[in-house]
């Protein structure tokens, strides 16, 4: 999916807290002017492909009317308490194609059963509410956060339990912690993956809320389990709208460099943009995002080969994800794949695909552009995976070729692509 949206909303969008405790007066929460569908279209605009929404953050708040809680929009002044804003999501993703996603934190700073055994039962039944009453859900997003309740205590989750509502309600829902099990935490909230980025993973030496969060960066390049990445971050300094930060939006550059060390890692990008106090998404974050989608379809848009190659492997390359080139029983600087644009050019984006139904293999590589003293290595990498992204400083050249130096089985290459960005336009 590349990129979708975070939408933290709640109580703490009114009090400009960043973890509420728990003892807001349901009241507080009141977006006069929520317009769900305005989110998603401008999502939509923007390149996203879903949506997952703070559904109950640490503060215990129910953003849906829930029967296991007294903590919730029913008990707000928005719209009388007959309002339910998962509903209202739920109903704008499917108008404007986008997936729908929850956030649910088992953390509750409110509920009076937190920090006992009964409290668990309470989590899942809510769980069950979310996962429903409003149709498809494509992630479950659980935050590993756990500290202490109304009462003092903390809370020994039954994450197996947990996973098992959510395997029962929506089994096509892929689930995230820091653990996985089917998608990892990158092990920062600054959006960007290892540069190098192994889908794989040992499952069983993590846990939510218990990580190594260099090995979660990197992935394992050994492990046994496939859980790639996802990598979130804030388009603002916090997670929830505060009217002091709109004139602290990340900057267009700076929303690029993520992308590349996300997208462009073969990770998945999560890009929080909270909406504010009226319920809408901000003219200032919208405007940002239309730049942003503009600048990642530039640099893409230009494609200076259609995925004619020649080289020493067996040439099945045709720039489909099922149709790649597979270097057969060997590897190693003798396996290069040669492109020809009929011409010089100039380009200064690449793009790298393995098909990885057959598993992530490539370790080490090179692009070299051919000179009149013979070829020159203008960019290396490590790890491929699903997608690597690739820019660098502008190259002339008619021949241009991809080295294949490491790796740990023969690799299958699906796509290599070469681009022309604005930048060059802009420079000449």
């Amino acid at each position: 999916m590349e990129r979708y949206a975070f939408c933290h909303f709640g109580p703490n969008t009114f009090t400009g807290r960043e973890w509420g405790e728990g003892t807001e007066n349901p009241e507080v929460f009141d977006p006069k002017h929520l317009d769900c569908r305005q989110w998603a279209h401008t999502f939509k605009l923007a390149g996203f492909k879903g949506i997952i929404i703070t559904a109950k953050h640490h503060d215990g708040f129910c953003l849906w009317p829930s029967d296991f809680s007294s903590h919730t929009v029913a008990q707000s002044k928005w719209k009388n308490g007959k309002g339910d804003v998962l509903r209202d999501l739920s109903k704008a993703c499917k108008a404007e194609g986008l997936k729908m996603g929850v956030y649910l934190s088992p953390w509750d700073r409110n509920h009076p059963q937190y920090g006992t055994p009964q409290y668990n039962s309470v989590f899942k039944s809510m769980l069950r509410e979310v996962l429903t009453h409003y149709g498809p859900i494509f992630e479950v997003w659980f935050d590993g956060a756990n500290g202490e309740g109304s009462n003092g205590k903390k809370q020994v989750y039954d994450w197996p339990g947990f996973i098992q509502v959510v395997r029962e309600c929506q089994p096509n829902a892929v689930i995230f912690s820091d653990a996985g099990p089917d998608i990892r935490w990158v092990g920062n909230e600054d959006g960007y993956a290892g540069e190098t980025n192994w889908a794989t993973l040992d499952k069983s030496k993590f846990s939510p809320g218990h990580a190594d969060q260099a090995v979660l960066n990197a992935g394992d390049e050994n492990g046994q389990d496939y859980v790639p990445s996802e990598c979130d971050v804030s388009i603002r300094p916090g997670w929830f709208w505060r009217a002091s930060e709109d004139s602290k939006v990340k900057s267009l550059d700076k929303l690029m460099d993520i992308y590349y060390g996300s997208v462009g890692r073969g990770s998945n990008l999560l890009l929080n943009v909270p909406p504010n106090a009226e319920g809408r998404i901000s003219d200032v974050d919208s405007k940002r995002l239309l730049e942003f989608n503009k600048a990642t379809e530039g640099d893409f848009s230009k494609p200076l080969n259609a995925g004619v190659v020649f080289g020493n492997g067996e040439p099945k390359f045709a720039g489909k994800y099922h149709s790649y080139f597979y270097t057969l029983d060997h590897w190693g600087p003798d396996v290069a794949l040669t492109f020809d644009f009929g011409d010089r050019r100039k380009f200064d984006r690449a793009r790298l695909r393995e098909d990885v139904s057959q598993g992530q293999r490539a370790k080490r590589w090179e692009l070299q552009a051919e000179t009149d003293s013979g070829w020159k290595t203008f960019i290396s990498g490590t790890t491929i995976g699903p997608q690597r992204l690739l820019r660098f400083a502008a190259q002339e050249a008619r021949h241009v070729r991809f080295v294949l130096l490491d790796a740990k089985a023969p690799v299958t290459l699906n796509d290599i692509k070469f681009f022309r960005s604005p930048a060059i336009d802009r420079e000449e």
